[in-house]
């Protein structure tokens, strides 16, 4: 069921924490670093200041989904981690969708659409 391979333990994300290079906006932080992989691996993090658990897998499902929907724009072979902010609560999927490109779109992890 599951379409992308996700960062799993404390280990991977802390190497792209270390190493990765960071841009943040209003609702979220994207942390990338290049993995040597041919694919690209995602981890979500949204602490418990965001909220409670319903919120934070709320804001978790929305930018899987953002991801989910944009990867085949993406460049591959980049460990990519994602921290909502405490703004990102209440927001709908459209802002986080938005920030989620943003940030892609400055990293220049994102391909031009030709229309």
């Amino acid at each position: 069921m599951k379409q992308f391979i996700s960062l799993k333990n404390s280990l991977e994300f802390g190497n792209v924490y270390k190493r990765g290079k960071s841009y943040a906006n209003k609702y979220l932080v994207m942390y990338i670093v290049d993995n040597n992989l041919e694919i690209s691996r995602l981890g979500i993090s949204v602490s418990k200041k965001v909220g409670n658990s319903v919120v934070r897998h709320r804001i978790t499902r929305l930018i899987r989904e953002a991801y989910r929907l944009h990867q085949k724009e993406m460049v591959g072979g980049k460990d990519i981690v994602v921290v909502a902010r405490v703004n990102s609560k209440d927001h709908s999927y459209w802002d986080i969708e938005s920030a989620f490109l943003h940030l892609a779109k400055l990293h220049h992890i994102i391909q031009k659409q030709s229309q």
